[in-house]
């Protein structure tokens, strides 16, 4: 699965599953996911990226703040 900045994923597993998240930065097999509520911006995730599921939703996470993620990912209508 290639996750790129910016994505927006789901989480499929752990105590956060089925919530949506961005994804902030991928190393390796890691991704660093922030919601905005429960994960912030300055403190991310670490999920491994077998946990995790691509929507086609990609957002600009240049001058992004936990306030403005909270309300683009309630906003939006995610199909998958």
């Amino acid at each position: 699965m290639n996750v790129l900045s910016g994505c927006v994923v789901k989480s499929l597993a752990g105590h956060d599953k089925n919530t949506y998240a961005v994804v902030l930065r991928a190393e390796g097999s890691n991704v660093y996911l922030a919601d905005g509520k429960r994960r912030k911006l300055e403190y991310p995730k670490r999920k491994n990226v077998k946990h995790v599921s691509a929507t086609a939703v990609i957002i600009s996470t240049e001058e992004l703040t936990n306030k403005k993620l909270r309300k683009l990912l309630s906003s939006l209508d995610i199909n998958e």
